[in-house]
């Protein structure tokens, strides 16, 4: 027995974490998990506040191996840098073989000669990797190489030789190692569970998790491992093939075949209604685990039976179980979802090393296709495995290939075909309503598009997610539809997708038309209700012109105010493209001037050059008036009022103004063009003409009843205020141009104001009363994205110093 607290010590980074917990929870079979030092078996003493002193003792003092796990960057990184330092010592103080230095990619160390004795981890799964550990402890304590290896799993993938079994080979296997420890735990004898439940749609790696967790069994846990399966295909990059052997076409075939793997042919040729009892007793002294795969193929009926006999099973015996649906009670329930993001890039480095093609992408590009296939493992493979074939050279290439595969090599048919088969009339309504929602949709939402009411929605929703067809939120009030599942939908049932399109768009345009434009009071109805605007959007750009510059120009205010700049932007661009392509240069002219405003919110001074250019040229082509010829003379100013040349802003707005009075002494545009033109003569150094103009734009907004502009002009009249060092007065300001912002609702105007109070009340020494505005500033700014973030920081750390 080692005299040392620790067998193995592992130093790595997260993105290996996957790898090494699957390591370490191997060598804890052996040892125990107080015996390894990985940081989830020790989690009281990875959070001591003196980690960084303590932890190199852990390695130098109390560990017989330490093995630092390397990966790209690993002795730069802040932890594993810090670690690398003290293990770094062991290996040039004579204690070189207490270290075995491991490495991914062919990663290099500082100090460390690219010939040192690395193990090379690319091409190894965790078993062999566990292996090989154990025999560099045997030849450290002077023992024979195989005396821990010996009778387990070694160098290879395959089962445990001293179990008996009919398991399917081991396929490359990333990731889960959650999993496998639930299963672990449902499987330790102690447990009065039967064993484990693994459910989870088509696609998922549910026979490859049960499959690996069976070969991970520690020794003399069972005398024999049982593998039957009822699935009858199964779909590689070459398409779907049938399987034969030891797929079985129901309950008592697969009763039948147990009896033989069991050596007890004779049962098969019992009474039927004898067969589970004389099985149960068969299986009595046996001590088997059983692995009984893709149940959802039985029906009730041998549903019911097959729970009946796993019930029961003897002492020492446990059962794995996989379907996609849930079925049964009484066992460890694991709802198998997408695989994490780390694995999902080792699966894909690890085909690609057979893929010269897939090999050449990108990380960005891997993690792309891993959203866009949600996780799921089969069409990850699946889509990675058609590079390099026919004309399919990119991830586009595959996925527009999956989108028009034949039936024979269709993997969305192969994952949801079957439960498709079975959806009720309300189940259908359920996901084709979700097929276009690209937000969380919450129930409510959901039933007005299906036209049903909430309880039969809120029952689909619930057996969808039982399908793991939906996904809800941890309060299950919002849904959202697993990726893949609506472009099934949309080729497998396109009338009813249509139809439910139809609906959403009616409804969102009466929404947007009902309560947008400058009814203020409204925009909170569009908010409640925006999922349902979002999904509506791609059908309005999509349909007629006249109606989508119409759903435009009633959500200016409402997109601007709320700050949605991005899909402001979006918008505006594409309506802009769509009026060019109707021959409607008004309405484009109208576009470019909101897309160009966007940027100007943004700081961006080219773009706004750029589009104001683009609107003049729609106007000039529309041959508009005097309005439309002033507007994007003031966003011209506001790009070079953003270079900071400010001579040719004041010129700019001095145009637009005179434009703009031709048409009215006073009005919105006047108003707004001279609180323009105050801000340049503000920058310009002329206080006193800043003052009057801000002063003059007020008056007029009151004047009209422009509620936003007199919220503007109060705010700036706060910064004025600032600026002279006069606390007291930009406190008043600023409280009153607060309100005014929070009532007309645009998230831009209260963030400023909310900057003004916090710096107004702070240098008047009320730094408490000051902080939540500060803070409330900061976080709406942040997600803005806004130019005017900094100075918001920087009253925030005023307020906090």
């Amino acid at each position: 027995m080692s005299a040392k607290r620790f067998r193995t010590a592992f130093s790595f980074a997260g993105e290996k974490r996957d790898f090494v917990a699957q390591v370490a929870a191997i060598l804890a079979e052996r040892f125990g998990e107080a015996a390894i030092l990985y940081d989830k078996f020790h989690e009281a003493e990875f959070a001591r506040h003196d980690l960084g002193i303590y932890l190199p003792k852990l390695y130098g003092e109390q560990s017989d191996l330490v093995v630092p796990v390397l990966c790209r960057d690993y002795d730069k990184k802040r932890w594993t840098g810090w670690e690398w330092l003290h293990i770094y010592g062991l290996l040039t103080n004579a204690d070189g073989k207490r270290v075995m230095p491991c490495r991914f990619d062919f990663a290099e160390a500082d100090g460390l000669s690219p010939a040192a004795g690395f193990v090379e981890l690319d091409d190894k799964p965790p078993e062999q990797a566990a292996a090989l550990i154990l025999e560099r402890l045997a030849l450290n304590e002077g023992k024979s190489k195989d005396h821990y290896t010996a009778g387990t799993a070694g160098s290879g993938e395959g089962p445990r030789a001293s179990i008996p079994n009919n398991l399917p080979s081991l396929q490359p296997f990333f990731g889960r190692a959650e999993e496998l420890k639930t299963i672990r735990e449902a499987l330790d004898p102690e447990n009065r569970t039967w064993g484990a439940l693994i459910d989870g749609p088509g696609g998922m790696g549910k026979t490859s998790l049960a499959v690996r967790a069976a070969y991970d069994c520690p020794l003399g846990q069972f005398q024999r491992i049982v593998f039957l399966s009822v699935k009858d295909r199964e779909l590689d990059e070459d398409g779907e093939r049938k399987l034969t052997g030891f797929i079985l076409p129901g309950l008592l075939e697969m009763l039948n075949e147990l009896a033989r793997e069991l050596g007890r042919p004779e049962i098969a040729k019992a009474p039927e209604d004898q067969r589970i009892r004389l099985l149960l007793d068969a299986l009595r002294p046996a001590q088997a685990l059983l692995i009984l795969d893709n149940l959802e193929s039985l029906t009730k009926d041998d549903h019911d039976q097959l729970f009946t006999f796993v019930k029961r099973l003897p002492q020492g015996c446990k059962a794995i179980l996989t379907s996609r649906r849930r079925i049964g009670s009484g066992s460890e329930l694991l709802i198998l979802e997408k695989l994490d993001e780390a694995a999902a890039l080792e699966t894909l480095a690890d085909l690609a090393r057979h893929n010269p093609l897939l090999a050449k992408t990108s990380e960005a590009e891997r993690l792309a296709l891993y959203t866009q296939t949600g996780g799921k493992p089969l069409l990850l493979r699946w889509v990675a495995g058609q590079i390099g074939r026919g004309s399919c050279r990119t991830f586009t290439d595959a996925l527009s290939f999956l989108r028009n595969c034949p039936s024979d090599n269709d993997p969305l048919e192969f994952v949801f075909g079957d439960l498709a088969r079975e959806f009720i009339a309300e189940e259908t309504g359920v996901l084709v309503s979700l097929t276009y929602f690209t937000l969380p949709a919450k129930v409510e939402h959901i039933a007005e598009l299906t036209g049903l009411s909430e309880e039969p929605v809120e029952t689909a929703l619930r057996t969808l997610a039982n399908r793991s067809l939906v996904v809800p939120d941890q309060e299950e009030r919002r849904f959202v539809l697993v990726p893949m599942v609506a472009e099934f939908l949309r080729r497998k049932r396109p009338e009813v997708v249509a139809e439910t399109g139809s609906r959403l768009e009616e409804r969102a345009y009466a929404l947007i038309v009902e309560n947008g434009y400058q009814k203020h009071d409204c925009f909170r109805v569009i908010e409640a209700n925006w999922p349902t605007v979002a999904a509506a959007l791609p059908l309005f750009l999509a349909g007629p012109n006249p109606r989508l510059q119409t759903v435009c120009a009633a959500l200016v205010d409402f997109l601007d105010f709320t700050g949605r700049w991005d899909e402001w932007l979006s918008l505006e661009q594409q309506a802009e493209a769509k009026a060019v392509a109707a021959g409607d240069h008004d309405k484009a002219g109208w576009r470019a001037y909101q897309a160009g405003w966007v940027h100007n919110l943004r700081g961006q001074a080219d773009e706004v050059l750029s589009w104001a250019d683009r609107a003049e040229a729609h106007w000039y082509s529309a041959q508009s008036g005097a309005r439309e010829r002033a507007l994007p003379i003031r966003l011209r100013g506001l790009g070079h009022q953003l270079k900071k040349d400010y001579p040719a802003a004041i010129a700019n707005y001095r145009e637009a103004l005179e434009l703009h009075r031709s048409l009215s002494a006073e009005s919105d545009d006047v108003a707004s063009v001279l609180n323009e033109l105050a801000d340049v003569e503000w920058f310009s150094g002329d206080l006193k003409a800043t003052e009057g103009h801000y002063r003059e734009s007020l008056r007029i907004a009151r004047a009209v009843g422009n509620h936003e502009g007199v919220a503007v002009c109060t705010g700036k009249l706060a910064e004025l205020a600032l600026d002279r060092k006069d606390w007291l007065e930009a406190q008043t300001l600023a409280r009153e141009a607060l309100a005014l912002a929070e009532r007309v609702g645009r998230q831009e105007l209260i963030a400023g104001d909310c900057r003004r109070l916090a710096k107004a009340l702070v240098r008047q020494g009320n730094a408490a009363e000051a902080l939540p505005f500060a803070r409330r500033a900061v976080e709406i700014y942040t997600r803005l994205g806004s130019p005017n973030l900094e100075a918001a920081r920087e009253t925030l750390r005023e307020c906090e110093s």
